[in-house]
């Protein structure tokens, strides 16, 4: 018989949620697995340099609950990756404490496995040293006190410390930081099915139901030797050959091809069929091997940050927003000087929301807004310092006048105080590869019988 794997993939990121009639209709389908990552750096530095998660403890806990009872029920394995958003070893230790939790709540036993990629500074400077690890595309230069800036680093993992713990026999796996598509990966290579086909799959349901028309509605996967279906268990979902064949250019930097730990995918001569009832199934995807590689992620503090947000509906302003704020932005820095504020211990931006600050590029010629919001960013060595300079600008943000010799109008801060302080800010410090002899080196597998 020819060797085949079903996966259910159920949310885009744990703590997303799932329609309850398709997550059912998904399990009388009698997947084989369930597999579903959990975080990305798609919302920025703070949760890696935190060590925190994104998502809200009672929509993880909703999630989990219902994904490890209904694993349970049918008897097959859960894997999650990126664990607590970042992948940090808190994170992991996190998601494993709420899924205890559910086990002795429904009082079900489980083999849980946690993987852990976090890495400690020196051990990323000794392979540094070694020639070991070298920078992505758009990579920051590092040295090797860059690795003691970095509040945590966490290492990306391949399918390998998946298998190696589904082997193992354990019935949950909850990893660190991990590529989206290893989490779905491992256990249909586990099974034999056709690796390219695997990991073509693993990137079209990394994000659940986006690949569907219906995003919240999950995905189905059949993997086997020569290709894998796809398909939405959503009664409102269905897959067309565009919307499959497209996700390949979602958050990946070759439209064609896909970079995972060791191998490297190419759709070029892949053929998409559209069977009906909304499902498409994928044949052609090939596969070339390549020596071993981890990403590295880094973060660390990167100052502190205050913010002021005023409303404006003047006329005047309207007409020419940006003239407005140089002309604002350049009498408010005289005064900044004038107080002895060193420049280098501080910044600021000011961003018309409205206008261009998302783009930060022209808007069409005539273009005349209703009203704005201007929104300031002070980013300073201390949160002090941030405060006291958008505190320069209070004055002039609630009245300074297009022109000198007009009346001072009144414009609308939406809230007092006007200043919010943020707290500490976090940059990302690398985005680099790290080579391995062994895909396991980096990660550490600890069971738990619950």
């Amino acid at each position: 018989m020819m060797k085949k794997c079903k996966v259910f993939v159920p949310f885009g990121a744990l703590g997303g949620g799932i329609r309850q009639e398709a997550f059912q209709n998904a399990m009388r389908l009698k997947p084989d697995i369930i597999s579903t990552d959990a975080g990305s750096t798609d919302s920025g530095p703070y949760y890696l340099g935190t060590g925190k998660g994104k998502y809200a403890r009672k929509a993880v806990q909703r999630d989990m609950e219902l994904i490890l009872t209904a694993a349970h029920e049918a008897g097959i394995p859960v894997t999650i990756g990126t664990a607590g958003t970042c992948g940090s070893d808190s994170g992991v230790d996190e998601f494993a404490e709420i899924a205890v939790e559910i086990a002795r709540k429904h009082g079900f036993s489980m083999k849980l496995a946690k993987i852990y990629t976090e890495q400690s500074p020196e051990e990323m400077k000794s392979r540094f040293a070694a020639g070991k690890i070298h920078p992505m595309e758009g990579a920051p230069k590092i040295s090797p006190e860059t690795f003691d800036t970095c509040s945590h680093i966490v290492a990306l993992a391949g399918m390998e410390p998946f298998k190696e713990a589904l082997s193992n026999g354990a019935d949950v796996v909850i990893c660190g930081r991990a590529t989206d598509t290893a989490v779905i990966a491992a256990f249909p290579l586990m099974k034999g099915c056709d690796p390219a086909a695997t990991w073509h799959a693993a990137k079209t349901a990394e994000c659940g139901g986006v690949c569907t028309t219906d995003v919240e509605g999950g995905v189905f996967l059949t993997i086997d030797e020569t290709g894998f279906t796809v398909e939405s268990p959503s009664p409102e979902g269905s897959c067309s050959a565009f919307g499959i064949s497209a996700h390949l250019l979602y958050e990946n930097a070759d439209p064609v091809c896909l970079t995972e730990p060791g191998i490297v995918i190419d759709t070029s001569k892949s053929v998409y069929t559209e069977l009906g009832d909304g499902k498409v199934r994928v044949e052609g995807t090939t596969i070339e091997y390549r020596p071993y590689t981890m990403k590295l992620e880094g973060s660390g503090p990167a100052g502190f940050q205050t913010v002021s947000i005023v409303g404006i509906q003047d006329r005047d302003v309207m007409k020419d927003p940006m003239t407005w704020i140089r002309t604002m932005q350049d009498y408010v820095q005289k005064k900044l000087d004038a107080f002895g504020l060193d420049r280098s211990r501080y910044s600021y931006s000011i961003r018309p929301y409205g206008y261009n600050a998302v783009t930060g590029t022209a808007v069409p010629k005539g273009f005349v807004p209703n009203e704005l919001a201007i929104m300031l960013l002070v980013t300073a060595e201390t949160q002090e310092l941030a405060t006291q300079v958008a505190k320069v600008f209070n004055p002039y943000l609630l009245h300074f006048p297009v022109h000198p010799e007009r009346p001072m109008p009144s414009f609308a801060f939406p809230f007092s105080p006007i200043e919010c302080e943020r707290g500490q800010l976090y940059s990302f410090r690398l985005y680099h590869l790290v080579e391995l002899d062994d895909p396991l080196e980096l990660c550490r597998i600890v069971y738990e019988e619950v």
